[in-house]
């Protein structure tokens, strides 16, 4: 399947692949980082600074279809996934394909993500005991879950599930996102291969047949025999192009995106635009709260003192206040004459009394 693989970015260093298990069946994975392997990093980005490979799907080899079910397939090439070290592999589901005669240039770039821990998200912020896995992630945990739905009702499992998995409950795992993610972003844009013009210079240059340079074009560091046909001398550009492609994954930039979920609204925001409205609607301030607490002490005051003036002035009324002498009665009214000289004119009798 493999014709070459090469890191540019690494002084043409073999990318070392372990084979994994998944439903599509045996794939390869590269630079896990595993079986003590070192990870492989690039020192800039741009086309021909990742990973280059050249497959042979070999089509000549795929099972005939003799019916049609849910997962009979009718595409040919290879699906990629392109995802971290601490993530297995979802192909399945989140991989893309690449087409036979064509090199497929894909563009990528690191985005880590991070959501909020409830009450403000959903997000899960507490690593989650899987059986299978150190690190929880989205697809971790979907493994997971269908490993443990298959054990507990058919008592086996499919070939791409990992281990054997004794029954424990009958609870299954709620796979949440994590709150911290790392996911990449990617581009694909694919030229035809081998052209028809170069097939003759490159004949030429290379001394080499027509028939070989239409199936080699794919790739310029394929090892040549010294008979000049090479591995796979002979076949022709129509079988080149049926089964042979080329893969170029390569950061963009080496620079990654971060997109952070904040708190809509904290208990410091909440108090300060309270101040903030306070202050902007009624002046509250400190010194304001102190002239308000002045004025509710002078008004009260001022009642005060108006209630004992109100108290003093009733008790000396009473105390200036005097009687007049009762009136005699007829018994004891002492009767004389008084001579009162006629008078011409009219006029008025007052009679005066205490």
């Amino acid at each position: 399947m493999f014709q070459k693989g090469s890191g540019h970015g690494h002084g043409k260093t073999k990318w070392a692949h372990i084979p994994v298990f998944t439903k599509y069946g045996k794939c390869y994975m590269f630079n896990s980082g595993e079986d003590g392997k070192p990870l492989l990093t690039t020192v800039k980005g741009g086309t021909g600074n990742g990973l280059e490979i050249m497959l042979d799907i070999q089509q000549d080899e795929y099972l005939p279809i003799w019916g049609e079910t849910e997962e009979t397939t009718f595409e040919a090439g290879v699906k990629v996934q392109i995802h971290s070290q601490s993530e297995p592999p979802f192909i399945q589901e989140l991989g893309f394909g690449v087409a036979p005669g064509f090199q497929t240039f894909v563009a990528t770039q690191e985005q880590r993500l991070t959501y909020l821990p409830p009450p403000w998200g959903e997000c899960r912020s507490s690593e989650m005991g899987l059986d299978f896995f150190p690190v929880y992630s989205i697809t971790a945990c979907r493994i997971d879950c269908e490993t443990r739905y298959i054990v507990e009702n058919c008592n086996c499992r499919m070939v791409h599930m990992p281990g054997l998995l004794a029954e424990k409950d009958s609870n299954y795992c709620l796979c949440r996102t994590p709150c911290n993610l790392t996911r990449y972003n990617k581009e694909l844009s694919m030229v035809k291969i081998p052209s028809k013009t170069s097939a003759k210079y490159l004949e030429k240059k290379f001394n080499k047949s027509e028939k070989y340079i239409a199936y080699v074009k794919c790739t310029w560091w394929m090892e040549v025999g010294e008979d000049g046909l090479g591995k796979h001398g002979g076949q022709s550009r129509k079988r080149a192009r049926e089964n042979i492609l080329v893969l170029d994954i390569f950061f963009e930039a080496l620079n990654y995106e971060t997109i952070e979920q904040k708190k809509a609204y904290e208990v410091a925001a909440l108090l300060g635009d309270i101040g903030g409205q306070m202050g902007l609607f009624i002046g509250a301030s400190i010194l304001t709260i102190l002239e308000l607490f002045d004025y509710i002490y002078e008004l009260i005051k001022e009642k005060l003192l108006d209630l004992l003036g109100k108290e003093e002035e009733e008790g000396s009324h009473d105390e200036n206040v005097s009687t007049c002498d009762p009136m005699p009665n007829h018994s004891e009214t002492i009767s004389h004459s008084v001579n009162v000289p006629l008078q011409t004119a009219l006029g008025t009798l007052e009679e005066i009394a205490c």
